[in-house]
């Protein structure tokens, strides 16, 4: 797993280890990048669901303005806090809090990455708070990963777009 482009391109992560982890993959991040590629430059992130830190650092080396990363798992956290302390930035925070936790008092987010667990229904349930609580700033975006499409609605957000790579599916959101 590599930083694609920007200020670190070319820049390895750790990763982890074991077949539960499921990391977005280049070919899907690189997708997704050339989808948000003028929304990223100054932008305000929140990786949600960070793991390593994969997306939030390629939003720093493509020139974010500030990265919120979040993870429940210490395993996760420490992974990514190993990834961030090889950059030359001091423009992110990290928290080891339930996505509800974190996402209560956060706003003013420009892009929201949304990537848990395939079998959990802690994206929709994340969806739905940001919909409903303004995290996304006015035409801000969540992005939603997973493995089936996404069907229904969310209050506060409509849906624009949603693309499938592989077994994978990104759904796109606009406050």
């Amino acid at each position: 797993m590599r930083i694609i482009s920007g200020k670190y391109r070319g820049m390895k992560l750790a990763e982890f280890e074991g077949a539960q982890i499921r990391p977005t993959a280049d070919r899907v991040k690189e997708s997704l990048f050339n989808i948000l590629y003028s929304y990223v430059s100054g932008a305000r992130v929140l990786d949600l669901f960070c793991g390593s830190g994969n997306l939030g650092i390629e939003c720093l080396s493509r020139g974010a303005q500030y990265v919120h990363f979040n993870d429940i798992s210490a395993e996760s956290v420490a992974v990514l806090k190993k990834n961030l302390s090889r950059l030359k930035a001091d423009n992110f925070t990290v928290t080891n809090l339930d996505y509800s936790v974190c996402l209560s008092g956060l706003k003013g987010f420009d892009l929201v990455f949304i990537d848990p667990p395939y079998k959990s229904e802690a994206g929709i349930n994340a969806l739905e708070f940001i919909g409903k609580n303004a995290v996304l700033t006015a035409g801000g975006i969540a992005v939603y990963e997973r493995d089936i499409p996404f069907s229904g609605e969310v209050a506060g957000l409509k849906k624009f777009d949603e693309r499938k790579y592989g077994k994978t599916y990104l759904t796109f959101f606009e406050a």
